[in-house]
């Protein structure tokens, strides 16, 4: 017989952002009956998250801390005309950490794991069991929605962790190396050294198409190993995405396409248009429902949909240079666009990636020899759908 399950939250989605609501909900309102539901019987899945130092607010910190399984007190990148290492905290989060601090903090009630959704509303959550969740409140976390609202390119990657046979010679990560031959658009390397033996390598591409050859990009891992002197004894805990780029689009008709349901992570458009990453946006989206009282439906509808309405506006500028990157740049010559930009101040990258460049910033990163043709990048901004949704 199907059972109506009632709650005040129903988290629908047990991914990053989910999961990081639910961590924050507990916190400020212990007394709150919160449910966290999805498809899969673990929270997070099968996947790796890292963040820069400056990416989280200082007062958002204690929500993020307990997950962290790698931390640097730098970084690096690679390009063929020069390279550096940037004195900027680097950290990393594994899902498997997330899962084990979720259990932790919640009541073994609240997680509906194993449970697939087969729709939700603004106070309602029918399962393909047939059991139904009623709420105060829903908000739905459950990945992108109609992407073919957006105009995007791609980041694409395939990553695994290399068990090597002798100790590697790379002390802090490597979050672009773009010394590797160009292929299918901009292509870098990016690794992370998570003991002296093991080593987490991912081919990435910023590529016109989603379309990923595993068989291919875990050769190239292979190969890149090689040529680092790398022995590899076991590949092991492969992982692999496709995160929109976006150049512009229709944000209230990306919104409209899963419903009238508060959102967060992609699922709302809480992403850098540039890089792809919502871990940055689903801390800041935590912290703001935390912070409220009122948790009904369409309270928190309002709300999760005023903040990502107001962050897709502010985010133009890194739409515009988005557009001068898949569409001014000749796919071999991509990555000039950012071995120029990892010649600014370290402080400017990190705001940058934080989603957070000043005025002076975007005029920094506009002027000087530009790395496409000027008429090109003209026309390509000119014709870009650079719309706030507003």
């Amino acid at each position: 017989m199907a059972t109506v399950h009632h709650c005040d939250v129903a988290i629908v989605g047990a991914g990053l952002a989910g999961g990081l609501i639910a961590l924050a909900l507990r916190a400020r309102h212990p007394t709150l009956d919160v449910r966290l539901v999805d498809a899969a019987p673990v929270v997070g899945g099968n996947h790796r998250w890292s963040f820069f130092g400056g990416d989280v607010a200082a007062d958002a910190l204690w929500l993020v801390k307990p997950l962290v399984t790698h931390s640097w007190p730098d970084h690096a990148i690679r390009f063929p005309s020069h390279a550096r290492t940037i004195d900027e905290p680097y950290y990393s989060i594994e899902s498997e950490r997330l899962d084990e601090v979720v259990r932790r903090a919640m009541p073994a009630s609240a997680l509906m794991l194993g449970r697939k959704v087969l729709a939700a509303s603004a106070t309602a959550v029918v399962l393909a069991d047939g059991d139904r969740i009623e709420a105060t409140g829903v908000i739905d976390t459950r990945g992108p929605g109609d992407l073919s609202t957006l105009d995007l390119g791609w980041q694409k990657f395939v990553g695994r962790e290399l068990r090597l046979a002798a100790a590697h010679d790379q002390p802090v990560p490597i979050i672009m190396d773009a010394t590797v031959p160009q292929i299918d658009g901009y292509r870098f390397v990016y690794c992370l050294p998570l003991a002296p033996d093991r080593m987490f390598v991912e081919d990435t591409y910023y590529s016109d198409t989603p379309d990923i050859d595993h068989a291919a990009l875990g050769a190239r891992i292979h190969d890149y190993a090689a040529t680092r002197g790398w022995a590899v004894e076991q590949a092991a805990n492969e992982e692999s995405g496709v995160l929109p780029v976006a150049m512009g689009g229709d944000f209230e008709a990306y919104w409209r396409s899963t419903g009238k349901v508060a959102k967060a992570g992609m699922r709302a458009g809480m992403f850098h248009p540039t890089t792809g990453y919502s871990l940055p946006d689903a801390v800041r989206t935590a912290m703001m429902i935390a912070d409220r009282r009122d948790f009904g439906g369409m309270a928190l509808h309002d709300a999760t949909h005023a903040m990502a309405k107001a962050t897709w506006a502010a985010r133009g500028f890194y739409r515009m240079l988005d557009t001068m990157l898949f569409k001014a740049a000749e796919p071999a010559e991509r990555y000039r666009v950012l071995e120029r930009f990892y010649t600014l101040s370290p402080r400017l990258i990190g705001r940058f990636y934080a989603g957070q460049s000043t005025m002076t910033d975007k005029a920094r990163v506009l002027t000087g020899k530009p790395p496409v043709p000027i008429s090109r990048a003209v026309r390509a901004i000119l014709g870009a759908d650079l719309r706030t949704g507003a």
